[in-house]
């Protein structure tokens, strides 16, 4: 990913504590002659700097089988956040062009399948606990041969991260004018993906206050 450096973010916690606000991540692995993707949430385990992905999709989705097949071969998760439309009519001079603003995290990895129920079970453990945590008591009351079947319908997999990349474009090559019109204007979005991004830049220490 090209990143200017204004842009990159080189502390890993926080890009990883981007990653947990935005856990609905897209899959992307080499499927022999083009890139193949797939949508899905993910649960992040951070260990003394030791980053895991954890995540399943369908048996019928043949993504798992890359990852199998190839498990020495890095696969990519995107991790996206707030993004807006940004209008050169915010800034103080004149001849200015629009542009986009966003935040977004690359994680690199190989992937590992998890092939046992147990191993299913742990996963969707994490990502009930995660999303749903009411919802446990309901899963466990199943009939076990339902559970089972529906457990055979999935395939779990890891990804234990090797690098990170962070980019944050939220408009720090500009004034802290032009900083605070932006997020004046996007704050005052009724689209939470707008109006993020000012969140996301007064988080980040950017306008005038």
């Amino acid at each position: 990913m090209y990143i200017p450096e204004f842009n990159r973010i080189e502390h890993q916690e926080t890009a990883v504590g981007f990653m947990r606000a935005n856990p609905f991540a897209i899959l992307v692995s080499d499927n022999k002659d083009a890139p193949y993707a797939t949508h899905l949430p993910v649960v992040i385990v951070n260990r003394a700097g030791a980053v895991t992905l954890r995540a399943h999709v369908a048996k019928a989705n043949p993504h798992w089988q890359m990852l199998e097949r190839e498990p020495q071969k890095e696969s990519l998760l995107i991790f996206h956040g707030p993004h807006a439309y940004i209008s050169p009519s915010l800034y103080e001079i004149r001849e200015s062009v629009p542009t986009w603003n966003y935040a977004t995290v690359h994680a690199y990895g190989c992937g590992k399948i998890l092939p046992t129920d147990t191993d299913k079970q742990q996963v969707l453990a994490e990502l009930i606990a995660l999303f749903d945590s009411s919802y446990l008591n309901q899963w466990n009351s199943f009939d076990e041969k339902y559970r089972g079947r529906m457990l055979n319908h999935i395939v779990a997999f890891e990804i234990n991260v090797t690098r990170i990349e962070a980019k944050f474009k939220l408009s720090q090559n500009r004034t802290k004018t032009e900083q605070e019109n932006v997020i004046q204007a996007l704050g005052a979005s009724a689209d939470s993906a707008v109006s993020g991004v000012a969140d996301l830049m007064r988080r980040r220490g950017l306008g005038v206050r």
